[in-house]
């Protein structure tokens, strides 16, 4: 793209990075973010647009026109479900994201797993099941703990990041199972019940354009609310990037034997997928082991992600929503040497019931340090300065040459933010992995 209009959709800490990269490459003339937020447009070369329904085609397809958009970016997952990349790819806009269809990838995790499985993924063992069939899930349970195995329980919806379990213990599993499956359709998929992977997760993300795919620089998710690891499940806490544990390498042999027969299983089904895929991986001793698949970028991946990409991301954004990625001929996104590290600082209350409204002081303090600070729930408080509103509310991001110094840096300027019950953990790339190449092979 020499130049032109990029509209992001969305609103949250992923957009507000996704719109402060691009905005500051030459070759884009400006970013709209719709429905955006009051810190998202505080950037430079950034407007918001507000009067736009994220999960009504015919609104977004008429607010990418009004804006006159080169290139729409979809940022969260919702949009894609509800079809928004096939109205605008109808109304001939150039998207990229997956269509209805191709969303499925995130949106039912027993399509993953089937899809997975036809290509030749290796993923965790796993069994769906419908409303009705909690006798039968529990079962399942059983088999995999007379195994010596403990089970993972994963709603097959969108859950926002938070609709899984990890569970530590048969009793664990089996309590909590039936409650995936009540007031659920007989007739489809509500639980699906793996086997617990052991090993180091890592995100690995691929530009694709149904064809051919380029990997971003990989990154690491903290899901658990609290050090350690303890806690629930979240939408994600921190995270950090580069991995020592995944060099480059490794990464590209990742796409090649993931990313690519995923693509490929796709395209052979006629939902060719274009956008962000996100494997979420299981790094084993038996090599790398598919945990699931996004369809757009992670957050907070994205915050520490984007700060490393080197050079024109629109123009691979538009050669990818164009079929054309081979034109740019690239293997992977070129990454700068600097590490990032982000912490997200949540509201109090976080993950169930987050209070809004709380004052949020030091956010320009945080930035006087050199952070980035990414807007994921805030609110513009008439007084001036912003609220608390959601429930992650926050990322900050450090930036330094290793990630101990990123690391460093980002706890210096988290320090910095506070409100009333701010939630947040202190070990965001605290234990590192000891350097390896990649363990086996995916397929």
């Amino acid at each position: 793209m020499a130049s032109g209009r990029v509209l992001v959709l969305g609103g949250g800490g992923r957009e507000h990075a996704i719109a402060w990269k691009l905005a500051a490459e030459a070759g884009v003339d400006e970013v709209v973010v719709a429905p955006g937020s009051g810190g998202i447009g505080d950037e430079p070369g950034v407007r918001v647009l507000r009067e736009v329904e994220l999960l009504d085609p015919a609104s977004v397809v008429a607010a990418a026109l009004a804006s006159g958009a080169d290139l729409v970016v979809v940022g969260p997952e919702a949009p894609l479900a509800a079809g928004v990349a096939d109205a605008l790819e109808g109304a001939g806009v150039a998207v990229f994201g997956p269509s209805r269809a191709a969303a499925r990838l995130e949106t039912s995790k027993a399509f993953c797993h089937a899809v997975a499985e036809a290509a030749g993924v290796p993923m965790a063992r796993s069994r769906a099941f419908a409303g009705g069939e909690a006798g039968a899930a529990l079962g399942w349970i059983r088999e995999l703990d007379a195994e010596g195995l403990r089970a993972v329980l994963k709603a097959d919806g969108l859950a926002a990041g938070k609709g899984v379990v990890v569970c530590e213990s048969l009793e664990q599993a089996l309590e909590l199972a039936p409650s995936f499956l009540v007031g659920r359709s007989a007739d489809q998929p509500a639980l699906v019940v793996e086997e617990r992977l052991e090993g180091r997760e890592a995100s690995v993300i691929a530009i694709c354009d149904g064809d051919d795919a380029v990997a971003l620089p990989a990154a690491r998710d903290h899901k658990r609310l609290c050090d350690g690891d303890l806690g629930p499940n979240t939408g994600g806490m921190g995270a950090y990037s580069p991995l020592p544990d995944l060099d480059d390498r490794a990464v590209e042999a990742i796409v090649e034997s993931v990313h690519r027969p995923l693509l490929a299983e796709m395209a052979r089904r006629g939902t060719p997928f274009r956008g962000f895929l996100y494997a979420g991986l299981m790094l084993t001793a038996a090599g790398p082991r598919l945990l699931e698949c996004n369809v757009r970028l992670g957050d907070p991946e994205a915050q520490v992600i984007l700060p490393r990409v080197a050079g024109d991301l629109a123009g691979l954004l538009f050669a990818a929503a164009h079929g054309d990625l081979a034109t740019m001929g690239r293997r992977a996104v070129a990454a700068s040497g600097e590490a990032a590290v982000g912490i997200v600082l949540a509201a109090r209350g976080y993950p169930g019931d987050p209070r809004r409204g709380d004052p949020i002081d030091g956010i320009e303090a945080a930035r006087s340090q050199g952070a980035l600070v990414f807007h994921a729930g805030t609110v513009k408080r008439p007084a001036g300065g912003f609220g608390t509103n959601g429930g992650r509310v926050l990322a900050v991001v450090g930036r330094g040459p290793s990630l101990a110094d990123a690391r460093r840096a980002a706890e210096r300027a988290a320090d910095a933010i506070s409100w009333d019950g701010v939630e947040r953990r202190h070990d965001i790339a605290a234990e590192l992995p000891e350097p390896a190449h990649l363990v086996g092979a995916a397929r």
